[in-house]
């Protein structure tokens, strides 16, 4: 839903009914992950997208039925179809797609849950996409930490899908649950399908050379919160990092000591250090590998990183520590500019996120793409 946010938003305040297609389920090698989402709009209009191209066809055609009718639709897409060509995934995989009809009177708890989504305060979203009794389909519940909006239509069922959904939230999850009818944890009938909507992941670039430019440019598109960070002012400026969310004036090693301190710092986040210079990466990396960051990578050449593990062991860092530092920083790409070396660190970054080996995938054999 965060793609068409602001599309469903405008439409939704304007007193509009749209149908909106939401992946919740993925098999194989299916092109979106599960709450990908596509808007259809009663003047035929389209934003989004749920598959790429292979069957948004068929998902608007769906839309159009949903917007006349008004009843929510769950529907089974893939190469196993029998009409596959025409409305299947001709590139391989199956997904399901659930299409229901959203406004005002619908749901009238989206404005709220637009609102945290938009101020990037956590929240999730549960929708019921199959129970046993018709009327049930399509019923919300909006769950932030401490509170919930919406109804279930049992209170047994609100009480099971809001402490999951809340498990979800916290590690930032997306996915379809199954329960018995009244929300019993053994039973099978009801399916909700949850989507996170938690803070976009965090990327800290330590330097501000000609390589942070490129790598701030990359971490935005890719979706991260981007921060810039040099104890230079002449470096660290606006204008040299017009894609950065933030750059920051600041030795690097107090500013992430701060981030930690005050919470900031996740399994979610990135962490570059570009300066190779030990006066800066050396302590910014002793407060980097003790905290909480996902990845930790480091610029430099061997004879630097040979150096400056040195440097760091003699900070007192324990081999384990040291284990979690990317350095050289980026795969093996034969990278030469800063733009590549950005593609360089983000293939690394992409590769442990997955499991990705980091070979030519004519190379490789089985799926191609993997479950987090």
């Amino acid at each position: 839903m965060r793609d068409v946010l602001d599309e469903l938003l405008r439409r939704y305040s304007a007193g509009e009914k749209v149908a909106l297609g939401t992946v919740v389920a993925t098999f194989s090698s299916a092109p979106r992950a599960p709450g990908a989402a596509m808007l259809v709009a009663q003047d035929g209009t389209v934003s989004g997208s749920v598959s790429g191209g292979c069957v948004e066809g068929a998902v608007y055609e769906a839309g159009t039925q949903v917007l006349e009718d008004g009843t929510p639709v769950l529907t089974r897409y893939g190469v196993s179809d029998d009409d596959a060509f025409a409305v299947g995934l001709t590139c391989g995989g199956i997904i399901d797609i659930y299409v229901e009809p959203i406004s005002a009177a619908s749901f009238p708890e989206f404005a709220e849950l637009a609102k945290s989504i938009r101020s990037e305060e956590p929240v999730a979203l549960a929708t019921i996409v199959a129970h046993p009794d018709p009327s049930r389909i399509g019923r919300h519940l909006v769950v932030w930490p401490n509170r919930t909006a919406g109804d279930l239509g049992s209170a047994r069922a609100e009480a099971a899908v809001a402490d999951d959904a809340r498990g979800m939230l916290a590690t930032g999850r997306t996915g379809t649950l199954h329960y018995g009818a009244e929300g019993q944890r053994r039973g099978e009938g009801m399916s909700v399908f949850v989507s996170s909507f938690e803070p976009p992941p965090r990327m800290l670039v330590f330097g501000a050379i000609d390589f942070a430019t490129a790598m701030a440019r990359l971490g935005s598109y890719l979706g991260y919160r981007v921060t810039v960070c040099d104890a230079r002012p002449v470096f660290a400026t606006r204008s040299r990092f017009p894609d950065a969310d933030e750059v920051i004036v600041n030795w690097p090693h107090r500013y992430l000591a701060a981030e930690v301190e005050a919470g900031r710092i996740d399994q979610r986040t990135v962490v570059a250090v570009l300066t190779h210079d030990p006066k800066f990466d050396v302590p910014v990396l002793e407060v980097a590998l003790r905290c909480a960051a996902g990845y930790v990578g480091a610029m430099g050449s061997r004879r630097t990183h040979d150096d400056r593990m040195s440097r760091l062991r003699d900070a007192g860092l324990t081999e384990e520590e040291l284990s979690r530092l990317a350095s050289p920083i980026g795969l093996d790409l034969g990278a030469r500019t800063p733009e590549e070396t950005a593609v360089s660190i983000a293939a690394e970054i992409i590769s442990l996120r997955w499991g990705g080996a980091g070979k030519r995938l004519t190379e490789a054999t089985g799926r191609i793409h993997r479950e987090p």
